[in-house]
């Protein structure tokens, strides 16, 4: 009888085993999106045209896997598919393989490599100017719109500066003097709560003329400038603010253009919480975020279509999580996937041009190099 027993018990360990891994190898997660989305197909503008505005799109933690994934969940169709030029950027740092967030970002906001945990400076300290300074001094618009709080890396690479990404108080402050036109995300605490030096930056923001918007009525009612802060933290997730970001980016795009006459605008869009949820292994909310990025770049995309003089690049600033594909059906829209760790890595990531100008751009680029090369279309 014990025996009988413990060959049940074997049999019922290994098929349960059997039911979350393949081989050997890490727990295979499965998913499902409840939102699949019609993409869109745009026709691009001929690309001798004059360039006259930059659209920027990164995706934290986006690799190529992660855009699979994202490919097979909407049953094999995305709007980046639209985008007619593709290439690799190579993303370490100067301090380190595995880049983070703040020097991934640096490196493409200003044309150069720093180290890790630095904001818009060098290896010493001293502040790097983004293509949103160099935007300004053209006299364009420049704006920057996210799903994360702004204390985070990648919003402030391009508007602030610090040698130490998690000096939030420095960080925030630099928006105050950054002359940025338009500035969506989260982060109200950070600006208003929290403040170890008890300034309200918001506040300050405001005196100096800024339209501070705190839900999604206030801020389609404001103009430039505008400081929107729409939760006190990260923005809720992707299946729970619905449209929220899309609707931050077109109106967005509908100051920045109403307001910058011929000279044009710069405008850095940041689908910021892809990275975070796959620094938790959550396959379904990091899919979530990504759809609802290329949702946004779909709208991004149209917008630039009729426009006719927009350059539009995407990419990552790193990948995230060591992401494998391991299986799913594309007609189901089912993925199963293993993570190999729960923080970044140092595989090259993929970047997308599409518009005027994209003819200049293809191949493996350092990304400082992708940095200076959209930089020189400013």
């Amino acid at each position: 009888m014990r025996k009988h027993f413990l060959l049940w018990l074997v049999l019922a360990v290994t098929a349960l085993c059997g039911c979350c891994r393949k081989g050997s190898g890490p727990a295979l997660l499965s998913y499902t999106t409840p939102y699949p989305y019609e993409t869109v197909t745009v026709q691009q503008p001929p690309v001798t045209n004059e360039v006259r505005n930059v659209i920027f799109l990164i995706g934290d933690g986006m690799g190529l896997e992660q855009v699979s994934c994202a490919w097979v969940l909407n049953h094999g169709k995305l709007n980046l598919d639209n985008m007619t030029v593709l290439g690799l950027s190579r993303t370490y740092s100067l301090s380190d393989l595995i880049t983070d967030s703040a020097a991934g970002g640096t490196a493409l906001a200003v044309g150069e490599k720093t180290a890790n945990s630095h904001v818009g400076t060098d290896p010493e300290g001293r502040p790097l100017y983004s293509m949103l300074v160099k935007a300004q001094e053209a006299g364009k618009k420049t704006g920057v719109a996210v799903t994360c709080h702004l204390a985070d890396a990648t919003p402030a690479d391009f508007c602030c500066h610090s040698d130490d990404r998690y000096k939030y108080d420095e960080v925030i402050a630099g928006y105050a003097v950054s002359g940025v036109d338009y500035i969506a995300g989260g982060g109200r605490d950070y600006f208003c709560k929290n403040r170890k030096d008890g300034r309200d930056i918001a506040d300050e923001m405001a005196r100096k003329g800024y339209a501070v918007a705190t839900d999604e009525v206030a801020l389609m009612g404001a103009g430039l400038p505008i400081l929107a802060l729409l939760s006190d933290d990260n923005l809720p997730v992707a299946l729970e603010r619905g449209d929220l970001f899309r609707h931050m980016v077109a109106k967005g795009l509908q100051e920045l253009s109403a307001q910058s006459g011929d000279k044009g605008f710069v405008f850095m869009i940041e689908g910021s919480s892809i990275d975070d949820w796959q620094h938790e292994n959550r396959i379904d909310k990091a899919m979530e975020e990504l759809l609802d990025f290329d949702r946004t770049l779909g709208d991004v995309l149209q917008w630039a279509a009729a426009d006719g003089h927009t350059l539009v690049v995407v990419t990552a600033d790193h990948a995230t999580g060591a992401l494998t594909l391991q299986d799913g059906n594309l007609q189901e829209g089912r993925i199963e996937v293993a993570f190999g760790n729960d923080s970044h890595n140092g595989i090259a990531v993929p970047y997308y041009v599409w518009g005027p100008g994209s003819d200049r751009f293809g191949g493996i680029l350092e990304n400082a190099e992708l940095g200076r090369l959209i930089t020189s279309f400013i």
